[in-house]
């Protein structure tokens, strides 16, 4: 096998550039069906009851409040949908995107 950290991603294998060496892909582990993987803006894996913390300012739609980086939550919930967390900042109850915040 090639220990060469520079290769090209093929969706059914690997390519080494510099020596052009090629392997196969390993499928990553799926989750078990029906649980689904939120992961914050590090990567870090979320789960019921996390506390989060902005990344960056976000303005509220529909209103002129702005909420700031920093802002620590309240303890969230996953949901499904597009926003992937609901919790309350700052007395507001609000749906959150999951690259927006981190674990605290």
């Amino acid at each position: 096998m090639c220990e060469m950290t520079d290769v090209l991603e093929h969706p059914e294998r690997w390519e080494c550039v510099t020596c052009g060496h090629e392997w196969e892909r390993t499928p990553e582990p799926e989750a078990p069906a029906g649980q689904r993987v939120v992961k914050d803006a590090h990567g870090n894996v979320l789960a019921d009851g996390d506390l989060v913390m902005l990344i960056k300012d976000l303005p509220l739609k529909g209103s002129s409040q702005v909420l700031k980086g920093g802002t620590k939550s309240k303890p969230i919930r996953l949901v499904d949908g597009d926003h992937e967390i609901t919790c309350k900042l700052n007395g507001i109850s609000i749906g959150l995107k999951a690259c927006f915040v981190k674990k605290v």
